[in-house]
């Protein structure tokens, strides 16, 4: 008689292809941020096929915790964008989905045990993906068909993961003990989804917390898996909109407020913020959009910045100095400043106690794969996952934020980002070898 192993490496390679075809259609139709109206419709849909109680819309994400929600007037044009595009499942397209709140919860009741929650994240990025033959979507293809927006981060492949091991452990129902929760999370990019998710108590009572991400290889991260990651710094995303008075440049000019002299000026003495001596920090003005003709003293500039610093601690330290700065450079112009918090995430670390769980079990029964030589490895990107681990860590349960190797044709955020699609089944393999080994009951 098979182990709960084998059997899970037979399913994984019965239905890794159907995973695969999953992630290029994921990846053909890519949705930015409080948008995956036609991703969060398929995921309900296979959900549901496969026996979870699925949550959506509200019931998935407080609506009031979301940050950085486009206008109701880009999420109804999407909308209908979504229910046109091909495959998109109809009947799973909530009309909550479509008013901007997206995400999925999976819940799958496998009785009393531990609740074991695995997040993946769902969204694209704002970018236009190449369209030549060297790029190897674009030949075979599968590329964006959605302008100026593309998977460039590996999400796609998260979706397909996160699918397959919907599909592994509702298989393998009979050697579980406990409750599994899939989150799958809206609005990474920009730090925006996960504390709607958390908002709605998704993860407070949660024992152990896996969220993974796929990465290129490199000296630290040189096998196949990495247990752990820690480091993420904390950011603040901040949109700023400064308001000044138009006047004739020529005629009236000191009857005018220049906003786009206000925001200049924050631009320069941003970038001129004292570091802290704690430790890391970064500022970055991303895009500055003011005036509009030459003999026109501009009213309105409007500023998207971020600051990050290697704790919680430092990044608040980083934030304070910004708005200080930004109302401090208006008010030298007499104008207004209007500061939006669009997103933000926390430090971050993995506990060694699951760390070292994971890492037994991936030599014990998944010997085919290769650890990485550092267990834990420093992450030095941001990441919302951060708010769902420190809720979790915070309620008493252990967390990991894990890293799956994959060859990349380009650096993840590039135009040519592609992965070696390998990578998907192994993911699969680790999450479910881990949901085994925390909630295992009995061999049959």
């Amino acid at each position: 008689m098979l182990s709960s192993i084998e059997k899970m490496k037979r399913i994984v390679q019965l239905y890794e292809g159907e995973w695969i075809t999953l992630r290029r259609d994921v990846h053909r139709y890519p949705e930015t941020g409080w948008l995956e109206m036609r991703t969060s419709a398929i995921i309900h849909e296979r959900l549901s096929s496969l026996g979870y109680t699925v949550l959506t819309g509200s019931r998935a994400v407080a609506p009031e915790a979301r940050m950085g929600v486009p206008d109701e007037q880009i999420l109804a044009a999407h909308a209908l964008e979504a229910a046109r595009q091909k495959g998109t499942p109809l009947d799973f397209l909530t009309d909550e989905m479509q008013h901007g709140l997206t995400g999925v919860i999976g819940i799958l009741d496998c009785g009393p045990g531990p609740v074991v929650a695995l997040r993946f994240d769902i969204d694209a990025l704002p970018m236009t993906e190449r369209s030549d033959p060297g790029h190897r979507p674009a030949r075979e293809g599968f590329a964006s068909e959605v302008s100026g927006v593309m998977h460039a981060c590996g999400h796609d492949a998260h979706v397909a993961i996160g699918l397959g091991v919907a599909r592994v452990l509702s298989e393998l129902r009979e050697y579980l003990h406990g409750t599994i929760r899939l989150i799958f999370q809206p609005a990474e990019e920009g730090a925006r989804g996960a504390r709607a998710i958390a908002a709605r108590g998704h993860v407070d009572n949660v024992d152990y917390f896996i969220g993974s991400h796929v990465a290129p290889s490199d000296a630290l991260d040189d096998g196949d898996v990495t247990a752990g990651t820690w480091g993420s710094l904390a950011t603040s995303k901040l949109d700023v909109t400064i308001t000044g008075k138009a006047a004739h440049a020529g005629g009236y000019p000191e009857k005018g407020h220049n906003a786009l002299i206000a925001a200049a000026s924050a631009v320069l003495a941003l970038h001129a913020i004292p570091r802290h001596s704690g430790g890391q920090s970064r500022v970055n003005v991303g895009t500055l959009h003011a005036g509009g003709g030459r003999n026109v003293i501009p009213d309105r500039a409007f500023l998207q910045v971020e600051v990050r610093g290697e704790n919680t601690e430092i990044n608040e330290y980083m934030e304070t100095q910004a708005r200080n700065i930004c109302h401090g450079a208006a008010a030298m112009q007499s104008c207004a400043c209007e500061i939006v918090l669009a997103g933000q995430a926390e430090g971050q670390h993995s506990d060694q106690e699951l760390i070292e769980r994971i890492v037994e079990v991936t030599r014990r029964d998944l010997p085919e794969l290769k650890l990485s030589s550092e267990q834990n490895a420093r992450n030095w990107g941001s990441e919302d996952i951060s708010v769902l681990m420190n809720r979790v860590q915070a309620h008493g349960g252990l967390a990991t934020y894990m890293r799956v190797m994959t060859p990349m044709a380009d650096a993840q955020h590039t135009v040519s980002f592609d992965i070696d699609e390998k990578v998907i089944g192994r993911g699969v393999s680790v999450f479910c070898a881990s949901v085994l080994d925390l909630m295992r009951g009995k061999e049959k």
